[in-house]
């Protein structure tokens, strides 16, 4: 249970870790004021959590591929 735990927390709570991490908070503060403000604005921060993921999965794709060769 513990391993399902950890990896939905890491797949799905990205976001929220890599948001807090840039911040400085919490990532339990920052999934709370998203789960906040979905509940005041009717859903549509979880529109900005789904672009915010798609662009941190990008981003580290982008990574994976690029040749060392060319760091310098």
């Amino acid at each position: 249970m513990d391993k399902l735990k950890v990896s939905i927390e890491r797949y799905a709570f990205g976001v929220c870790s890599y948001i807090g991490q840039k911040i400085g908070l919490s990532a339990h503060r920052v999934r709370l004021y998203f789960i906040y403000a979905s509940f005041a604005t009717l859903g549509s921060p979880i529109l900005i959590y789904l672009i915010l993921a798609f662009w941190l999965n990008l981003k580290k794709y982008l990574r994976k591929s690029r040749n060392p060769i060319w760091d310098i």
